[in-house]
């Protein structure tokens, strides 16, 4: 693999980009502005219903982040005119079918004519998400993305962002492999994408005609999503979905060439525009946050497993140089873009550095105290998470039991209450389970060769640099993370 300058690549293109507002499409589109003021223009497709929804969303949920002010400093007064010349909102949805719901014919053609390069980020991450929205934005909309991109006149690169989870639970050494069209991780027979939207629509058409409310009609695409990923081996609606979304990019690319980036998990920059900038809680964050917090006082998980982490801006990074990479060239390059093989951490070492941090530098509560932390407990298996909840069930049905009659309407308040919180708990819990317990190792062979050639365009490497061997897990999230959590997110 021969990589020539990047920045020359970027120098003149037309980008599209879906799902703009999402955490790593607006570090991409900073990224490329800042670093190629010479880009000739970057195409934002964002879900808004007209034109004036779609600048007000741009103004707001893009240009209005702190992640924009390194640039705005640099520019000054210029600021507007740059953004102005350089992005076009385009209002649409790539749920809605082959043309992503653009309803301006003109602008259409304009950006078939135009566009070099087209990159979907468009996604919904939820786990758990309703399987008609999942199916309809992860799956579907993927493929109306690359059948967009195939009527573009001067193509150079597609590229898709996917998932390093696409590999479910699997252990051991997982590779840069596709997935071709119908495969399955249980080894069940039958997968069938539009199959999967007919059955959709059949369950849709039967809640409404049972006069389902939303509420009911919610529940049962949620319920439905979890259901049919686990008949064929994926452990939530989010991995599936995605999954089914290379299989069809794989499948109707023909010679178009196609890059797919799998990320692990993917936390705050680690250097650029600077450290620390996050947008939205992942399952670490959300218990770094909580333990900070004095809420959470026990995790379930294996403390020997790793957590494959990997920092936003260096997957963007190696987006940028996987797409120049593969221009012009008809193929299908898959890379994991992780931490696991070449720089691990697990779960004991993050439960350790979570203590110290929070030791140091305690969190403020309402009543202006510090609140105190201990350690951590972590339980080791569902079986003792389930007899643990189970201990607390019974402790509270014992005090319903000797409860007098005064205090009997609050006991069962509290035991109703309860019995809802451990439901959910319950849930979160087998949500993140196939995560707290990976035993997996994600290969990124396909990603060294990236690395290599990008290091033989020297005066570069600075500037994409994508190489986790180089972190310092520990002050990574002393001095950059966590610190970014807390001013980003728990504001």
């Amino acid at each position: 693999m021969e990589i020539g300058s990047v920045l020359q690549f970027l120098e003149n293109k037309t980008i599209l980009v879906t799902g703009a507002t999402g955490f790593l499409a607006k570090i991409f589109i900073e990224k490329i502005l800042r670093i190629q003021p010479k880009v000739k223009k970057m195409y934002l497709l964002l879900r808004a219903s007209d034109a004036k929804s779609a600048s007000f969303r741009f103004r707001t949920e893009v240009m209005g982040k702190d992640l924009f002010r390194p640039l705005k400093e640099r520019l000054g007064a210029s600021m507007n005119s740059f953004i102005s010349e350089k992005t076009v909102v385009v209002p649409g949805d790539i749920a809605s079918g082959d043309d992503l719901g653009i309803g301006d014919s003109n602008l259409k053609q304009e950006m078939w004519n135009e566009l070099d390069v087209v990159v979907n980020l468009a996604a919904t991450t939820s786990f758990d998400e309703r399987y008609d929205v999942a199916l309809g934005i992860n799956t579907l909309g993927a493929k109306h993305v690359l059948c967009f991109a195939k009527k573009c006149v001067k193509l150079k690169s597609f590229l898709h962002v996917s998932t390093a989870y696409v590999a479910g639970e699997k252990s051991g050494l997982i590779l840069e492999t596709p997935y071709p069209l119908g495969e399955t991780l249980n080894g069940v027979a039958g997968l069938d994408i539009y199959e999967e939207r007919r059955l959709v629509k059949e369950k849709l058409n039967q809640l409404q005609a049972d006069g389902a409310t939303v509420q009911e009609t919610k529940e049962a695409m949620r319920d439905m999503g979890i259901d049919r990923a686990k008949v064929y081996g994926w452990p939530n609606t989010y991995a599936f979905t995605k999954a089914m979304a290379e299989m069809l990019v794989g499948h109707l690319k023909e010679d178009m060439p196609v890059v797919i980036i799998r990320p692990t998990i993917v936390t705050s920059t680690y250097k650029e525009p600077f450290p620390g900038w996050v947008e939205g809680l992942r399952t670490i964050d959300s218990i770094a946050i909580g333990y900070g917090k004095g809420r959470l006082t026990s995790f379930i998980g294996d403390v020997k497993s790793i957590m494959d982490l990997i920092p936003a801006d260096m997957v963007v990074n190696a987006m940028i140089v996987a797409m120049a990479a593969h221009a012009n060239q008809p193929s299908y390059a898959i890379y994991q873009v992780g931490s696991s093989l070449r720089n691990p951490i697990n779960y004991s070492d993050l439960k350790d550095i979570g203590f110290l941090y929070f030791t140091n530098k305690p969190w403020i509560g309402k009543d202006g105290k510090p609140v105190k932390v201990g350690k951590l407990k972590v339980i080791g298996s569902m079986t003792s998470f389930r007899r643990y909840m189970a201990i607390r069930y019974v402790l509270l049905l014992k005090a319903l039991r000797f409860a007098n009659t005064a205090l009997c309407h609050h006991f069962e308040g509290t035991y109703s209450d309860m019995n809802r919180k451990i439901k959910f708990v319950m849930r979160l819990v087998e949500l993140y389970r196939p995560y707290t317990f990976f035993q997996g190792i994600f290969d990124d062979v396909n990603t060294e060769k990236l690395r290599v050639a990008a290091r033989q365009n020297g005066e570069e490497t600075d500037v994409f640099y994508f190489d986790s061997k180089c972190i310092d897990w520990e002050d990574y999230f002393l001095n950059t993370h966590i610190p970014g959590l807390i001013k980003y997110i728990s504001k």
